[in-house]
């Protein structure tokens, strides 16, 4: 195993967790969330409710997808103990979060996978939160009139660092010129003739025909039939500068959080409402069982293994 892959692993599965619910009398300020290039606001936290320790403030950042605001909306809402903690939190694209990962921008987020295995001088990896499974790959989709995959065709990528990127490159090495755009940005672009083939993940998986496209190939499926085990896609990570301890805590909240998900199913729909990407309930339900499984709980010994064997193909 790679010192890196050393590094990432050394807190996986650490601590228990003891979820609370909060009260209904908790207050919400704002703070800013930021979408694809563009500032709003959001629900941030006031210093009130369980204080069972000093509290101090940390940046959390993570995506507007439904699997996301699913794991996530406990801690959004505050529904369970946050053990202290104070978040500062930024819902933005994938291909964002792991550039802020990548300049230390933040104490704890979501990445995409590769993008993790490569920071894992800075980063450690949670064992909760994480998008592992299978059946989750990304999808190689085209214009129904678009040429053969060579090295002329014009390709779509959700960001140099995502795993998506990494799956695509590694499968097709040839697979024409590519580009890297923001994930909604590619079936539009397929379907406006701007280019002839995309790799698109979250919700492109479940709307893709709406756009009339055509599906190549499922980047995950030709993982599992190579590797024989589920593809990490994504996960939270939590930089080194964090006191260890704080970081055994807020391992316990993220596996609290996706607990209290788990147990209160409909009380998350507000949140998957507010930041889906014009998904109705149907589709984000369908995207939280696609990519919200046991993994996404605890890693356990399949999870960790399936990290080290994308560390040890991809990174």
């Amino acid at each position: 195993m790679s010192g890196h892959m050393r590094a990432l692993r050394g807190w996986i599965g650490i601590g228990s967790y003891y979820p609370s619910v909060l009260t209904d009398s908790a207050r919400f300020l704002g703070n800013e969330w930021r979408l694809f290039g563009f500032t709003r606001r959001l629900l941030s936290f006031p210093r009130s409710g369980f204080r069972t320790m000093p509290l101090m403030d940390y940046s959390l950042a993570i995506s507007t997808c439904p699997n996301d605001t699913f794991m996530f909306h406990a801690i959004l809402e505050r529904r369970v103990d946050l053990r202290g903690l104070e978040f500062d939190i930024t819902l933005c694209d994938i291909q964002e979060l792991n550039l802020g990962m990548q300049a230390a921008r933040y104490d704890f987020c979501k990445a995409s996978s590769v993008a993790a295995l490569r920071a894992a001088e800075s980063y450690e990896l949670c064992a909760s939160g994480a998008a592992v499974g299978y059946g989750v790959g990304p999808l190689l989709l085209r214009r129904r009139d678009a040429p053969p995959l060579d090295g002329k065709a014009r390709v779509l990528c959700p960001g140099e660092s995502t795993t998506a990127n990494a799956l695509f490159r590694h499968f097709y090495p040839e697979g024409g010129e590519v580009s890297q755009v923001v994930f909604s940005d590619i079936m539009p672009a397929l379907r406006d003739g701007r280019a002839d083939y995309g790799v698109v993940i979250h919700e492109g998986r479940f709307t893709y025909s709406s756009f009339g496209l055509e599906c190549v190939a499922d980047l995950g499926t030709l993982w599992e039939e190579r590797y024989a085990m589920p593809l990490p896609l994504g996960c939270v990570v939590a930089n080194r500068r964090v006191p260890t301890e704080t970081r055994q805590r807020f391992a316990d909240v993220v596996r609290a959080s996706v607990e209290y998900a788990y147990a209160h199913r409909q009380d998350t729909v507000s949140t998957m409402r507010r930041y889906a990407q014009e998904l109705d309930d149907n589709a984000l339900w369908a995207h939280v069982e696609l990519y919200v499984n046991q993994w996404s709980v605890d890693l356990g010994d399949a999870g960790r293994q399936a990290f080290d064997r994308l560390n040890e193909v991809l990174r």
